[in-house]
């Protein structure tokens, strides 16, 4: 049996980056996996966005057809909603071939690309 006292609490390492904001540069060097590349060029990043909804998709089409006529909301509407950020997803465009990549990263509440870069001993805010 473990006592509770000798576990050494959580590191405050795990939940720094939902704490403070992300700073990512507008560009970074990474390799390449294109077939005209294969080699580390510079890339431009970007965020990742969800596309508009297709109106044409089944799935749509099967809920706008169950919603039409009498009868009011068909579906259970979600409302319990847990988490408070999204994962970051960083588009990585080289600019040598145009091949687009897509690099997750962790979650976090601000995010910025291209900011001022924090000196040694001064703060951003």
């Amino acid at each position: 049996m473990v006592s509770l006292s000798s576990l050494s609490p959580l590191p405050s390492s795990l939940f720094s980056l939902t704490d403070i904001g992300v700073n990512v540069p507008k560009t970074k060097k990474t390799y390449c996996k294109s077939k005209e590349c294969k080699k580390h060029t510079l890339h431009k990043v970007t965020q990742y966005k969800t596309g508009k909804a297709s109106i044409a998709a089944q799935g749509k089409r099967r809920y706008d057809r169950k919603q039409s006529g009498y009868g009011g909301q068909t579906k259970p509407v979600f409302h319990k909603k847990a988490k408070t950020t999204k994962k970051i997803v960083l588009r990585l465009q080289c600019q040598g071939c145009k091949h687009v990549s897509q690099h997750p990263i962790k979650r976090c509440k601000h995010f910025e690309i291209g900011g001022d870069k924090k000196g040694k001993g001064t703060s951003l805010f």
